[in-house]
């Protein structure tokens, strides 16, 4: 089971973004396993990002992401799924993003950069588990 968690954060919401980013997970051959459109609250902001809890950014974070509705996903693929839409997403800052990119063809800065995906393999199971605890629990 390659997994991964996706979020489309309120910025690609709110620019009605999420259409064209799930399409391009799916003609890369990502199957969706899960899909909610959910406003996070600060609990569940606060266990997502719990490994930046102090540092100067960490309130950003949560106030950006506890805004407005988000777009949770979770995609499943070959091996190193997770990387591979780690790659699809481009770098953190749009700016610095290459074309074909989800950040590079639609981001705009650093701090709203439309899409959140797991860093491994090890956090995709931490984070579907912290958003989509059924599937950890039952398996589908």
């Amino acid at each position: 089971m390659n997994r991964t968690l996706v979020i489309c954060k309120p910025d690609a919401v709110e620019r009605g973004l999420v259409g064209e980013i799930l399409g391009r997970f799916e003609r890369k051959g990502l199957r969706l396993v899960a899909a909610e459109l959910r406003l996070i609250d600060e609990q569940l902001a606060g266990r997502h990002y719990e490994e930046h809890a102090g540092k100067p950014f960490y309130g950003e974070l949560v106030t950006f992401i506890t805004r407005s509705p988000s777009l949770l996903l979770v995609v499943e693929g070959p091996p190193d799924t997770w990387q591979m839409v780690r790659t699809m997403m481009g770098a953190t800052n749009p700016a610095d993003a290459p074309p074909g990119t989800i950040r590079g063809d639609l981001g705009n800065t650093l701090s709203e950069n439309l899409v959140h995906g797991s860093d491994s393999a090890e956090s995709a199971a931490r984070e579907i588990g912290i958003f989509f605890p059924a599937l950890v629990a039952g398996g589908h």
